[in-house]
């Protein structure tokens, strides 16, 4: 285990929107020494490398050769097991980007790689970090949840490929389903549409979880602008989280008119990324099982994929 004084050697696997992200949050922070981008596109691999004073690779293998204590893979879905496999048997710790993986036997590589190789393994699902999130979790501590409902709507991004909406965004709701009700998903519901893109562009997806809770998704690429909420109702409460604006609102106390009290909940003011590299570097540091670990991940490629008909 490296001493607490000296910084992680990290590098970064695929910088495009999300890669260069993570790529600036890391060089911001004492746990990291951020010296290595991969990148198969050369400009791409210098141009990024050269802004952090970090080596360029244009090969996965003289990546995994580069001598990193920790490695963080936002390459495309499809690469993400094979260089996180790579990356684990050449003893470096690993935060791989959402989903996991393309495929379950993919995420399970993963999974095995990290145990064989005594190596944390953690998946980067960023919305576990966001504050309102966390503030929402904290107001139904202890309370039984009823029903979840999660909007996460806007317009269709440029940088898609090869994925539609339940993979690029439903797998983040899937996992605040699954965090905040520390349930699994056993029944799913799923109505897709394709509007303008090659893949579904529309999902509504309804769940039911083992604890009883149901919970609902919508989520798309056609709606002009972007909205991020989250709303969950407890026999107690009615808690409503703006995921962007991080506005956390308690419903409580129905009267028999039909009237609430109301309160804002703390939220504090903070950068999930930041939160969620600090999450990897501690999990590095004691030992500890990461706060989103590879069986997360796992669970929640399980369930998208049950969406798309493809499990």
């Amino acid at each position: 285990m490296t001493t607490l004084s000296a910084p992680l050697k990290l590098g970064v696997a695929g910088v495009g929107v999300m890669g260069r992200n993570h790529a600036r949050v890391a060089s911001e922070m004492r746990e990291f020494d951020l010296t290595a981008i991969f990148d198969a596109d050369h400009a791409t691999a210098e141009g990024v490398a050269g802004v952090y004073g970090a080596r360029p690779f244009t090969t996965a293998e003289d990546f995994v050769a580069a001598g990193l204590e920790a490695a963080i893979v936002a390459a495309p879905n499809r690469f993400h097991a094979e260089l996180g496999v790579a990356l684990l048997n050449a003893g470096v710790h690993v935060l791989v980007e959402k989903p996991i993986a393309a495929t379950v036997k993919d995420a399970q590589a993963l999974i095995d790689a990290a145990k064989a190789n005594g190596r944390v393994l953690m998946v980067g699902q960023v919305e576990r970090f966001n504050p309102a999130v966390e503030a929402v979790k904290r107001a139904i501590a202890g309370e039984d949840v009823i029903s979840i409902q999660i909007t996460r709507v806007g317009p269709f991004p440029p940088r898609m490929g090869d994925v539609g909406v339940v993979i690029d965004l439903a797998v983040h709701d899937i996992d605040i389903i699954r965090h905040l009700t520390d349930s699994e998903i056993v029944e799913v519901q799923p109505q897709l549409a394709r509007t303008k893109a090659e893949r579904e562009d529309t999902a509504l997806l309804q769940f039911r979880l083992a604890n009883g809770t149901i919970a609902h998704i919508t989520t798309n690429w056609v709606t002009p602008y972007k909205t991020r909420t989250l709303q969950v109702a407890t026999k107690g409460k009615f808690v409503v989280a703006d995921l962007m604006t991080r506005q956390v609102t308690e419903y409580f106390g129905q009267q028999p008119d039909g009237s609430y009290s109301t309160r804002g909940v703390m939220s504090w003011p903070a950068e999930p990324l930041k939160k969620e590299l600090e999450a990897f570097a501690h999990a590095i540091r004691t030992g500890e099982t990461p706060a989103v670990t590879g069986e997360d991940g796992l669970r929640n490629l399980e369930v998208a994929l049950r969406c798309l008909g493809e499990s």
